[in-house]
This record gives C-alpha cells, structure tokens and sequence, in this order.
C-alpha cells in the first residue's frame, strides 16, 4: 500500500481491506497449488517445469499483496526473499525488489512526527532538509540534511508516522495469514516466521536502540585494524528518530562498479565472511538483518588490500548469542569440514536438538550436498549428478521436512 495514500485511511477502513485481500489471496494460491499437485503423475522435467510455474505465479501474487498492503508486510517479503536456505527461488528470486523499493511516507507527515517527537519544527535542526527521500525500507525512510550546529552533511533515518497506529493491526493480519496458510497447507508451518517478527519488531522500531547497536559494532570493529567495516557514526537518537553521518556506497553485487573499480570479487566475499563470522563466532552481538540493501561497498584508495570498505546499515535487530552456543556451533562447521560424521551428529543435537534419524537430511541441508559427500568429503568437487539430485529434493518433499525444524528451534527459542 502506498503510504501517501494510507495515512487517510481509518484502522478499521485498513483492516476489513487486508482482510479482504488476505482471504482472496491464500484462497487464490491455494487453489493453484491443488491444481499443480493433481498433475503430479507427469514425469521427469515436465513436472519440475509445471511447478515451477506454479511457484512464480502464487510468488508474483503475493508480492504484489505486500506492496499493497506496505507496512510490515514488506519487511515480511524481505524476510522471505532471505529464504532461499527454505523457499523455492521462484519466490525468494520475486521478492528481491522489496530489498530497495519500498513505499515513502509524504514530507508532511515526516515533518508532524519530528514536531512531535522533539517539540522543535525541521529547521530548528538542520540548516537543510532535502524533502525527497534517498532510501525508504519497509519501517522508515532517509533523507539528507546539512546539521545546523556544525554544518555537516547528515543521513536522517525517520520512522514511517503510521506505523505506530497500524503495527499491532499488521501483527494480527500477518499472524492470521500464517494460521489460514497452515490450515490449507499443515505442512507448511510458517507461524515462527509471524513469531518471530513479533519478537523483533518492538526492537527495530527503537531507532535509540539501533543508534546504540550500531555504535557498539563500531567500536568493536575498529579494533581490528585490518577489518574493512565501516558502520557510519551516530549524531543522535530518539525512537523514531536517527541522524547519522552521511555514508553512501554501491550495492555488493553491482558487479560493473566493482569490475570499474579494481575490486576483486573474491575477496569481497571473503570480507563479508570474515566480518559475519567474527559476529557468529567472536565476542559481539549479531547483525541479524543484512540482505542486500543493508550492505554497500566503496572503493578505498587509502588502504591497498582490501581496497575497498564494508558499509553496514540497519542496525535495529542484533542478537547476542550465548558463548556456549558459538562454541557448539563452532564445532559442528569443524567436524563438517574434518568430515567427523559422530562429532556433526553430537552438536547438531546441541546446536539445534537435531535428532539421529533427522541428521540425513540436516547434513544435506545445511552442506548442499547429498549425505554421502556432507559426511565424508564436503569440499569435494560438486558433479552436475548430485546437483540435480539436491534442486530435485526440495520438490520431493525436502521443504516439507524441513519446515517443522524451524517451528521446534522457535518455540525453544522463546520459551
């Protein structure tokens, strides 16, 4: 849904609309699934082909559904274009444009919430403020301005107005979505995916607990000489209200700015493994939101190698994984790579109560590779065999398994 039309529209006005587009979608998508499944007797590569399609129509419908209702369900889409560990690609592949196109709340309203928030109007903050944003997500948009103390050139990070009114009412339609999906579906559980962004979104939506984040990585970050994170400095913060330095940068895989610019691909992928491990692994809280519109890159003439920088945005949602879980986690990916089949079997339990007889598939999933080769050789040379075999799975039923493993780590999770 547009912003700059649904901030006229009453609570009870949006939610007899959603409901309605809700209802009629899962209908929709259910009705074209029974359809694909009855023709489930036809062989080989013409099958794979129907359902395929099958994937890309339901997957096309429900982004346009997301964009039309806008608010969380586009942090929602963002969450499930991430998925491709879970979804099929014709959705994870769809919801891609969510990543950066995403509705704008109008100047007007912006302008309101700072009244509001501070008690002082814009330019009483900035000698500047550039009315058009540069970014919006799915729960604020960004805007430049010049600092009026200093003078200094500024992103302003500003919470969408009316997600304050309609955040429990989206909550509710997301959670009801994920329980009519399962009735027509039980196999796909979904109801963590729904647990989950109500855990994390009071979280997001603290813009002084992002700015605090944000300053911690940071810190911790700088540490490490060698490391070519930047995470833009904070200026201030309210709620719903952030200023930071001005950082911009090119997204990741922009490959003709990389190529232009002596940027080597390997080793951007090496930095972005080295920075998340350090967080999986090291002494510091997790980013737990970098899709691609929250990473950007930048040449760096200053430094020879890498010579490039790491920008990471966003900072709302972290997590702070105790030490005894990075540890297990630590030595399950060891006794993978040492192909230590006993040693996969004990932290996987440990890790996520994976049990002996669901071990097979998790090896599978978790290497991309069949069982034999997750638990003797997972560095060996992938064959175009076992290839089809694994894309081949997640139409056999592999998703399906799978689903529930999420459902259990949730509820363990929360309690």
């Amino acid at each position: 849904m547009d912003l700059l039309c649904a901030e006229s529209l009453s609570p009870q006005t949006k939610f007899i609309r959603e409901r309605r587009i809700e209802r009629l979608h899962v209908g929709k998508t259910y009705v074209n699934y029974q359809c694909t499944l009855r023709s489930m007797a036809q062989d080989g590569h013409e099958w794979q082909a129907v359902l395929k399609a099958c994937h890309k129509r339901c997957a096309e419908r429900t982004l346009e559904v997301l964009e039309q209702n806008g608010s969380i369900f586009i942090k929602l889409g963002q969450h499930l274009s991430s998925m491709n560990y879970l979804l099929p690609e014709e959705w994870t592949k769809t919801f891609v444009p969510l990543q950066d196109h995403c509705p704008v709340s109008s100047y007007d309203s912006i302008a309101a919430m700072v009244l509001k928030d501070t008690g002082s109007p814009l330019d009483e903050h900035f000698d500047h403020f550039a009315k058009t944003p540069i970014g919006a997500a799915s729960l604020a948009q960004v805007h430049l301005a010049t600092m009026k103390a200093t003078g200094q050139t500024v992103a302003v990070k500003l919470q969408h107005p009316a997600l304050e009114e309609w955040v429990p009412l989206d909550l509710f339609l997301t959670r009801t979505t994920f329980s009519i999906v399962k009735f027509f579906f039980p196999e796909y559980d979904l109801e963590w995916l729904s647990n989950e962004m109500e855990s994390s979104l009071p979280l997001e939506l603290d813009f002084a607990l992002e700015g605090n984040n944000a300053l911690h990585t940071k810190e911790y970050f700088y540490k490490m000489h060698d490391s070519p994170l930047v995470v833009p400095d904070v200026i201030w913060g309210m709620k719903r209200i952030l200023v930071m330095e001005n950082v911009s940068g090119h997204r990741t895989d922009d490959l003709r700015y990389l190529d232009s610019n002596g940027i080597d691909r390997d080793e951007v992928s090496a930095a972005l493994a080295r920075i998340f491990n350090e967080m999986i692994f090291g002494d510091t809280p997790l980013h737990c939101d970098p899709h691609g519109g929250n990473i950007a890159i930048r040449k760096n003439n200053d430094r020879r190698k890498p010579n490039f920088d790491i920008i990471l945005y966003d900072h709302g949602l972290y997590r702070d994984i105790p030490k005894q879980l990075r540890r297990d986690y630590a030595k399950l990916w060891l006794a993978v790579i040492d192909a230590d089949e006993i040693g996969m079997r004990k932290y996987a339990y440990d890790v996520a109560g994976i049990t002996d007889d669901q071990f097979p598939l998790f090896a599978s999933a978790i290497t991309g590779r069949d069982y034999i080769n997750a638990t003797n050789s997972v560095v060996s040379k992938r064959l175009d065999q076992e290839k089809e075999e694994i894309s081949g799975a997640m139409g056999e039923g592999m998703l399906q398994e799978v689903i529930p493993w999420w459902t259990s780590v949730d509820e363990e999770y929360h309690g």
